[in-house]
């Protein structure tokens, strides 16, 4: 059994000194006030509910393909080949999981540890397995609804299929503007924000920084650092971001993951111990947990979210740009990406930080009427629940001291970058769409990328509560967008399915003819067949 006091594990604070949110703390301000309340808005029960149903109707509605075409998944992710128009699959790929590996897969895992237990890691799982066959579904209807933008390239995600298969154009400019404010402004914060925590850890480590002006100053110039390489690549457009993004995606999800596994080597004695705090609090069944099982639920599903995306809204942008003979084979290559976010990278931080007891968890309590925060679990004494990616850094530490934190910081750095850089694409696909037939105009696009720019400077140098809540906003406007439309807009995903299971079956590469299908609107299908 994993036991509950880990004090004895923790690395002392004076050979890794993390700056302490106490030191950072801030009076909380009206306008944090506001985002707290408007998060807790949209980040209600309802939202949890809507993403587990929709992920379990999906699944019963494709026969479970997650598991029937799983070999199928491997086969497509590897196989395809782009055009002047699109990218590969395995390129679409690398820029969805761009997007989905992020922060939320360091940090955010171990937040949702923080506030639910490990059983939040369990609910993570399951919001895996059934977000496979939901990404399926969005990714699908991306493919099926794309179109060719001014400059030939392929454009399509949520407000296209919102628009065409719906025939609600004010509904598909809503989720349009609301990813560009989410992908442009709200959500890049959070990914520098974890860069420039855990960089200033790192280099603090290594000399004096306990003022918290000369930390902050610190995280200012990394977060400068950071939108300048972002600049750097944004700025070459879609064909340099898939081509960093095949690169350094796959390694960096590699390296971490093998990084997991020489952790649970030198801690097996605690891997059983930790699979069994993981399922019996994930039902309360465990002592300590049991209180806080509506917060496993709630924060498993939240940051489960967070980290596969499937459902939000952000993944179909990629898969749209695939060059492939029929859209259900980037709905596959799509489904495959939430196994390997979850079922993988996500699971191998909730490992790490299991493993080691370098973790601290919290459940909310109330005196005299003001509530507030109280350990549960105390893994690295001073740390708050927000500063996810620092009880990460502590697990590796605790095995490699001297080099853990490094090897964290140089993993998370890729992580968010790489997010940070698909989020850009993601708003510029959506500033297409918002441009309509007409090219987008120049002024137009580089405002987005100044923005995008300023609010990496911006979010590395702000409190990491802020950050968090504003990219949960983002997060949550847009999967409430999303999901509902796809609920509504199944039946095209559904019908490309088994069309193409039929034609796998005559043992011919599959092609498209939505005519044929009964499918309307889809005019690029339509054009090419």
């Amino acid at each position: 059994m994993l036991r509950l006091s880990c004090r004895d594990l923790a690395t002392p604070r004076a050979a890794f000194p993390y700056p302490s949110a106490r030191t950072n703390e801030r009076r909380r301000i009206p306008v944090e006030a506001f985002f707290n309340w408007l998060n807790g808005i949209i980040w209600s029960n309802a939202l949890i509910a809507l993403c587990l149903g929709a992920g379990l109707w999906f699944t019963l509605r494709t026969r479970v393909m997650q598991v029937r075409g799983f070999a199928e998944m491997c086969r497509l992710t590897v196989t395809g080949q782009k055009s002047d128009a699109g990218v590969s699959s395995f390129q679409a790929l690398a820029i969805s999981m761009a997007g989905r590996m992020g922060i939320g897969n360091i940090a955010g895992v171990a937040t949702a540890i923080a506030y639910g237990g490990p059983g939040a890691v369990f609910w993570m799982w399951v919001m895996g397995f059934l977000g496979a066959s939901t990404s399926y579904i969005e990714c699908t209807l991306a493919q099926i609804y794309k179109e060719k933008d001014g400059e030939g390239r392929y454009r399509g995600g949520p407000a296209y299929y919102i628009e065409k298969a719906m025939g609600l154009k004010w509904y598909a400019v809503t989720f349009a503007v609301a990813t560009v404010i989410a992908t442009g402004l709200l959500l890049p914060g959070v990914q520098a924000n974890a860069i420039a925590d855990s960089a200033s850890t790192v280099l603090c480590s290594l000399g004096s920084c306990e003022a918290a002006g000369v930390t902050g100053g610190m995280k200012l110039w990394i977060g400068v650092g950071v939108a300048a390489l972002l600049a750097l690549i944004i700025f070459g457009g879609i064909k340099r971001i898939a081509t960093f993004a095949e690169i350094v995606v796959p390694f960096m999800a590699l390296a971490f993951i093998l990084m997991a596994v020489l952790v649970m080597i030198f801690n097996a004695d605690k891997v059983p111990g930790m699979f069994s705090d993981i399922f019996s609090s994930a039902f309360g069944a465990h002592a300590a947990f049991g209180a806080i099982i509506g917060q496993a639920i709630a924060w498993g599903v939240k940051r489960g979210i967070y980290a596969n995306e499937a459902g939000q809204g952000t993944g179909p942008h990629a898969a749209a740009a695939a060059e492939v003979s029929h859209p259900a084979k980037q709905g596959y290559v799509q489904a495959f990406a939430i196994y390997f976010d979850t079922m993988l990278v996500c699971t191998s931080t909730a490992f790490l930080v299991l493993s080691t007891g370098m973790y601290n968890t919290f459940r909310t309590v109330t005196e005299n009427g003001v509530q507030k925060l109280e350990a549960i679990v105390t893994g690295v004494p001073g740390l708050q629940p927000a500063e996810g990616a620092l009880y990460t850094q502590a697990a590796v530490e605790s095995v490699l001291p001297g080099g853990g934190a490094i090897f964290v910081a140089v993993a998370l750095f890729f992580f968010a970058f790489t997010t940070i850089m698909a989020y850009y694409y993601m708003a510029e696909t959506n500033l297409t769409y918002l441009a309509g037939v007409k090219k987008t105009h120049p002024l137009a696009t580089l405002l987005l990328r100044l923005g995008i720019v300023g609010m990496v400077i911006f979010g590395a140098y702000h409190n990491a509560a802020m950050a968090w809540t504003l990219g949960d906003i983002g997060v949550g406007l847009m999967a409430w967008l999303n999901v509902i439309a796809i609920l509504i807009l199944q039946k095209p995903a559904l019908i490309a399915l088994r069309d193409y299971e039929r034609q796998k079956k005559l043992g011919v590469d599959p092609v498209f003819d939505p005519e044929a299908l009964g499918i309307r609107n889809a005019d690029f299908w339509k054009t090419k067949a």
